[in-house]
Parts: structure tokens; C-alpha cells; sequence
């Protein structure tokens, strides 16, 4: 994405961001900029923003610290596969190992706390100040994110659901100080009532330590499970740029030399062995191999190259040895532009705001009104002579107990716990969820996607038919091909070795290999040939043409098997069969698209392969809609295309040549059988090739995602029913807080039904 003139792109990473509006508010500070247009992105923590040429970066990081949250420039992107000191010290996060470490010692210190409030027969005498001595460091150090981000907010007129959570425990902790200090809870031998209605003046008999501690916890082990999710936000990058090579051998003045990738300039010349990566982008100089470029192009075969022809970094070479001249390095491969177009589908995907964030803007400024409403006509009340039992304690018990039933325990596990539960289950079933910012896309995608190598096929090589000419023995054809491809590490010699092993009984000599044509040795006192189909100079006869074409048409690739006499030079070879050799079809993917229909989904296949391997791959498994021989930069335009004409879209794939269109998609679901890149690109992994766990992988998430949204009506539910009671001084404390954890239990109950999820079959 490049800036308008006389303007520069500044991308910021920005730190200390706890919900939406946190980026929302940082967007309209930089925005307030002359000239400065801003995008905040709360899911990947970034800014992307566009600068007046001249304006410095360090202006925007001063702006978004005033605003109270950190910023960082983001470096140019180094040299693909380039080494630095620094990865190791990038891949670590001290925040969210702070967060952890609050997590655990909050939890160890809530437990007895909750613990003693709940079971009367564990009230020890003094049992209330062992309380208030494990709870007090949970509230003011374990929630401290909390405060602070309440006060954050408060400095610049907005609440959020920390604003909530910081208040209410802080009401409870401070109410509990106030009856264990000036009120009669400090009493030896005291012990918790349960009555359904306060009593006048007694609420200084009651503490709210297990509230404060409680809330504390479950909200805490919340942010640190979102946290660690959106932390795998920048792993896709990572994996793209340490794909690359870590050095290579140059040859300079005749003389090769091994140098780390960094020192590659353009118009070096590099040598790439069989076996190894091609350094970076460059035309082949001498030599000639097959190339595997699967997890870059998408073809399943590998391309045949010579001198003259163009290769892509991160490809391998898998027979020849080339001389490559370089042709472009660093942050100008092929594999670095696609590092940057899936940066930028990431930065483009809208986060959707959490529902109890939104209703929060409203319902937290709404439940603080009400408890100073509350406070302030109960201590009203008290001076009227007419109105019998009103006191301060009473106020202050009915202030608290709105406070307390409206503290956002359910609100804070609706998330987490059927998100936990929901994960769990999924990884059972080899269903890996990135976070709850998914689940909105599955219930709303009505069309799927799907890459073709390793994702509908299984992109290993093997043999479809074999056609023999009259008068031939199927395995005799099959034992002389196997025989000669021995000494071959061609991929289509591998599936013809693994076809015809069996019948082997001579082994070859005098092999030799010709790059692009194919291969021949002696086998017995038979010359042996296996040969691409236009390399072959003598004529095919009819049925063996027939097989040849009929291969092609269908998306194979056919090889010929001539032979002939080793004791008669002057004799011609004769074509004896064609051996057809094709991508293999998973035999679960029929059955896979059918399911995606049910579940009222499209399916479309987008593959970098020829027309007629898609194709062909397509009529078997029932998909009417093939796009096929597009790159990785059209995928991303083919998905793009799809959701501008009002399409929500679901892109499965396995290979590098598939991460961008994975970020971009609104559903991004990656094959685990295939590279980190994908996997890290997408929002769902399976871990297994099976094509019918993405079906599986759809269903739970809509599962996961009704099952949170009907926890978020009951916690909502909960507290428009149970606020009025509060503030009508007809709720006491400590039942609200019985109450909320009741709430709790049930949205925990509610999400614990998730571990029923079966697959369909």
C-alpha cells in the first residue's frame, strides 16, 4: 500500500490497549493531527498511519503517550530469511508474562477467600481477617490493570468495563475495610447470614471480600487468555521472513564462498546444490532442475527450469545444480512482497468490538448513576421523620449492593469460559481457535473457498493408470519404469517407484538424466526410456496418443515407456506404455463439500495449478466453480472481489501462495498438514488433512459463538432484573454477591455444555 503524494506511511506498534474503544481513542488523537490520517487496529495492536512528508514518527509515539497507552515505530522489513540478534528478544512478550504472573498468584490467593465467604462450617474464629489479609493484594495489585485503565479512561471522559470492574471491587474491598474496621464484622466468631432482605443498619456486619478477590480473578484470567490469542497476530510474518535461506554459496571471480543472505547484492551469482533453497529471486545462469515452488505457486508438479528461466526465493531445488544471478534481495523478493500483502489483509480486517464492550459505554456510566442515586435518596430518606428505618448504614449497604450486583463477574466469564471450553473441545477433535474475534465471521460466511493441492488433494504424487500397448504386461511395463526412476529424486519418479516396487526383479545400470526429458538406464539386456511425452521421436501407437491426451485433459502428467535391445544398436525403441501420474484427491473431500452445502455454504476452488487439474479435481468432488492459474497476489484479489459483491468468505488453504488470501478472508482456515505461514495467517487450523474438520471446525465455532451470546444475555438479563432490587434496598449485599456467583456458576454450566460437541459423522 503505498501513501498519496507528499505524504509517507508510518506504521506504529502500540502497547497497553485493553478493549476497542482504547483504539478508537487513539485513532481520534492522531487524526486531530494536521494532515494525519490514522486506522487503529485493536486485534493486531498496530497504527497504520499517513504523515505529511516531514512529520516524525516520534510526534505520533508523543501523541498516543499523552494519550496514556506506549507506541513504537515499526522497522522496514529486514532481508527475508535475513539472521538477527534481536528475534529471539522480539518473540518474547514481558507483558503478557506479567499478566500470567498476576493470574497465578491472584487465583492461589482468591481460592480460600471464596472459599470461607461460601462454606459457614469453614468460618474459623478471625476467619474474616485472614480474608482481608489474601484478598487485599489481589484487589490493589491483581486488578491494578484494571485501575489503571479505569483511570485512563477517566481522564479522558470514557468508560469501559474496566471502569466497572475497578469500582465495583474497589466498593467491595472498601466497604469490607469499613466493616471489619468501624463496623462489627471485625467481631471474633463472626459468621456470613444469608438473609433474602436487608436488615436496617446491619450491613456493617457484612464483608465482600470474596466478591472483590473473585471478580478480580476470573476477569484477569480473561484478559490473559485474549492477550496470548492476539499475541499470534504477528506470527505469520515472522514465519514468512524465516522461510528464506540463511545463507548461500556466491561465486565471485570464479571462487564460491559461503555468506550469510544479508550479503547477497543483486547481480551476484549464486549456487543452489540439489536439495537446498534458492537464496532470493534471480534467473538461472547455468545449469537446469526441477523446482519445487508448491508452497509458493501452487503447482502441484514440479517446474522444469533451465538457463534463462526465473526462480523465486524459498523454492527448492529439488535435482540440477543451478548458478542463479540474483535479480532482487531483502525487502524486493517475491516472498517479502508476500509478507507485506499479509500484513496488510491483516491491518484491513475489522475487529469486531465485543458485544459487552459496546452495551459497557452505556450500562457502566448508568450503573454508577444509580448507586450515587441510590446512596443519595436513602441518606435523604433518613432525615425525613416520616420515613421510619432509614440510617446511613442502610444507604451505603443499598449503594454497595447495586455496586456489587452489577460487578461484571457473568459479563467477564461469558467470553473466556465457553471460549476455553470451546477450544478444548475443538483441540480434541484437532481444531485449533485463534480467539473469539473468529466466531462472528462463521456464523455469517456463505462462502467457502478452497485451495486445491494439499487442501483437497493430498499434493503427494502417485500413479492414476497405466496404458500398455498391445501384447505388453501391465507390471512388466511397471517393473521396467520402476527400475530406470530408481536412481531418479524426481517427484514423479517417486510415485513411479512406489507404484511399481513390487514387480522390480533387475536393477538398472548405466543410468542417465536428462533435465526436462526424462530418464533411461538398462534393465536385463533392455534399454529402458521413460520419457516426457514431447520428448518422444518415434510414434506413439493409437491407444497409448489416446492415453497421453486423456491424461493432460484431465490434469495429469504422463510419462512414456520406451524400450529397446541392448545387443541391437541399429533397432528403434518402441513405446510400450504411458503411465499417467497425478495429484492424489483426499478421499474425504466429496464428502466434505457436500457438508459445506448443508451447512449453507458455497464452495469454490482457487488454485494456483493448471485449468485442467482443477478442473478435473473439481467434477470429482462435486464443485461447479473453479478458478485456476492464478498467484498468490490474485487469490488475495479473487477474495477481495468476493466480499465486495457482499459475500462473506471462508479461504482454506495449506501454502505459503495461500497466506495472504487466508488474512484477508473474513474465515481463514489453514490446513495443519501444511506450512506455519498458512497456519499462522488464519484464524482456524486444522491439525489433520481431513477436509470434513473444517466442516467441524464451522459448526463448533457457530456453537461457540451462540453459546457466548446466550451467556451475555443472561448476564445482561441479570442485571437489568437485579439492579432495580438493589437500588430499592430490597437486596442485601451479601445476597448480591451470592446472586452474582450463582450467575456465574450458570454461564460456566452453560459453556461447560460445549464439551458434547460431536463431529457429524
Amino acid at each position: 500500500m503505498s501513501a498519496s503524494p507528499g505524504l509517507q506511511l508510518v506504521d506504529l506498534d502500540i502497547s497497553g490497549m485493553t478493549c476497542a474503544s482504547c483504539a478508537n481513542r487513539i485513532e481520534r488523537k492522531l487524526n486531530k493531527l494536521d494532515g494525519v490520517t490514522a486506522s487503529v487496529n485493536y486485534a493486531t495492536e498496530r497504527a497504520h498511519v499517513e504523515v505529511p512528508t516531514g512529520l516524525a514518527a516520534d510526534d505520533l509515539v508523543k501523541v498516543v503517550r499523552a494519550a496514556g497507552y506506549d507506541a513504537a515505530p515499526i522497522l522496514p522489513d529486514p532481508p527475508a530469511g535475513s539472521t538477527d540478534t534481536t528475534d529471539a528478544a522480539s518473540t518474547a512478550d514481558p507483558e503478557l508474562d506479567a499478566l500470567r504472573q498476576r493470574l497465578i498468584v491472584s487465583a492461589v490467593l482468591s481460592v480460600p477467600v471464596i472459599a470461607l465467604a461460601m462454606i459457614p462450617a469453614w468460618q474459623f474464629t478471625y476467619w474474616q481477617w485472614l480474608s482481608l489479609t489474601l484478598a487485599a493484594p489481589v484487589v490493589v495489585w491483581g486488578a491494578y490493570p484494571f485501575h489503571r485503565a479505569a483511570w485512563i479512561n477517566l481522564r479522558h471522559g470514557a468508560t469501559t468495563m474496566d471502569t466497572l470492574v475497578s469500582v465495583g471491587t474497589l466498593a467491595a474491598f472498601g466497604w469490607s475495610l469499613y466493616a471489619l474496621f468501624l463496623g462489627t464484622a471485625g467481631t471474633p466468631g463472626l459468621t456470613h447470614g444469608f438473609d433474602l432482605l436487608p436488615q436496617r443498619a446491619d450491613g456493617a456486619s457484612h464483608i465482600y471480600l470474596e466478591a472483590a478477590a473473585g471478580v478480580t480473578t476470573f476477569l484477569l484470567a480473561g484478559r490473559y487468555f485474549e492477550k496470548r490469542s492476539k499475541r499470534r497476530a504477528g506470527d505469520a510474518l515472522r514465519a514468512l521472513m524465516d522461510l528464506g535461506a540463511k545463507d548461500v554459496v556466491v561465486r565471485r571471480h570464479g571462487v564460491d564462498s559461503r555468506i550469510p543472505i544479508g550479503q547477497l547484492a543483486v547481480g551476484d551469482e549464486f549456487v543452489v546444490r540439489p536439495g537446498e533453497k534458492i537464496a532470493t529471486d534471480g534467473i538461472v545462469v547455468e545449469g537446469a532442475s526441477a523446482i519445487d515452488a508448491s508452497m509458493v505457486s501452487g503447482e502441484s508438479v514440479p517446474v522444469e527450469v533451465t538457463v534463462g528461466d526465473a526462480v523465486i526465493g524459498a523454492t527448492v531445488n529439488t535435482s540440477g545444480l543451478l548458478v542463479v544471478r540474483a535479480t532482487a534481495v531483502g525487502s524486493d523478493t517475491a516472498l517479502a512482497q508476500m509478507a507485506r500483502m499479509v500484513a496488510a489483509a491483516q491491518e484491513g480486517k475489522a475487529d469486531a468490538q465485543r458485544l459487552a464492550d459496546r452495551i459497557s459505554s452505556v450500562f457502566v456510566p448508568a450503573v454508577i448513576a444509580i448507586s450515587i442515586a441510590t446512596l443519595g435518596f436513602w441518606l435523604g430518606a433518613a432525615s425525613l421523620d416520616d420515613f421510619a428505618g432509614g440510617d446511613v448504614t442502610f444507604a451505603f449497604t443499598a449503594a454497595v449492593a447495586v455496586l456489587i450486583i452489577a460487578c461484571p463477574c457473568a459479563l467477564g466469564l461469558a467470553t473466556p469460559t465457553a471460549l476455553m471450553v470451546g477450544t478444548g473441545r475443538g483441540a480434541q477433535l484437532g481444531i485449533l481457535l485463534k480467539g473469539p474475534e473468529v466466531l462472528e465471521s462463521t456464523r455469517r460466511v456463505d462462502t467457502i473457498v478452497l485451495d486445491k493441492t494439499g487442501t483437497v488433494t493430498s499434493g503427494d504424487m502417485s500413479v492414476s493408470t497405466v496404458t500398455v500397448a498391445g501384447g505388453q504386461d501391465e507390471s512388466q511395463v511397471l517393473a521396467w519404469a520402476a527400475a530406470v526412476e530408481a536412481g531418479s529424486e524426481h517427484p514423479i519418479g517417486r510415485a513411479v517407484i512406489a507404484a511399481g516396487r513390487d514387480h522390480v526383479t533387475e536393477k538398472a545400470r548405466d543410468f542417465v538424466s536428462t533435465q526436462g526429458a526424462g530418464v533411461a538406464a538398462t534393465v536385463g539386456d533392455k534399454r529402458v526410456q521413460v520419457l516426457s511425452p514431447g520428448k518422444v521421436t518415434v510414434p506413439l501407437p493409437g491407444d497409448l496418443a489416446d492415453a497421453v491426451s486423456t491424461a493432460e485433459s484431465g490434469g495429469a502428467t504422463a510419462v512414456v515407456v520406451l524400450v529397446g535391445d541392448v545387443n541391437d544398436a541399429a533397432s528403434e525403441p518402441v513405446a510400450v506404455g504411458v503411465i499417467a501420474v497425478a495429484d492424489r484427491i483426499k478421499p474425504s473431500s466429496a464428502e466434505a463439500i457436500a457438508e459445506f452445502r448443508r451447512l449453507g455454504l458455497t464452495p469454490k476452488l482457487l488454485t494456483g495449478d493448471n485449468e485442467g487439474a482443477a478442473r478435473a479435481v473439481a467434477a470429482e468432488v462435486g464443485i461447479d466453480d473453479v478458478t485456476a492459474g492464478v498467484s498468490p497476489q490474485r487469490k488475495l484479489e479473487v477474495i477481495a472481489e468476493l466480499q465486495a459483491q457482499g459475500h462473506v468468505v471462508a479461504m482454506v488453504g495449506d501454502g505459503i501462495n495461500d497466506a495472504a488470501a487466508l488474512a484477508q478472508a473474513d474465515l481463514g482456515l489453514a490446513m495443519g498438514t501444511g506450512t506455519d505461514v498458512a497456519m499462522a495467517a488464519s484464524d482456524l487450523t486444522v491439525v489433520s488433512g481431513d477436509l470434513r474438520v473444517v466442516a467441524d471446525a464451522i459448526r463448533l465455532a457457530r456453537r461457540t459463538l451462540g453459546t457466548i451470546k446466550g451467556n451475555l444475555f443472561w448476564a445482561f438479563g441479570y442485571n437489568v432484573a437485579a439492579i432495580p432490587l438493589a437500588a430499592a434496598g430490597m437486596l442485601n449485599p451479601m445476597i448480591a454477591g451470592a446472586a452474582m456467583a450463582l450467575s456465574s456458576v450458570f454461564v460456566v454450566g452453560n459453556s461447560l455444555r460445549l464439551r458434547r460437541f460431536s463431529p457429524a459423522r
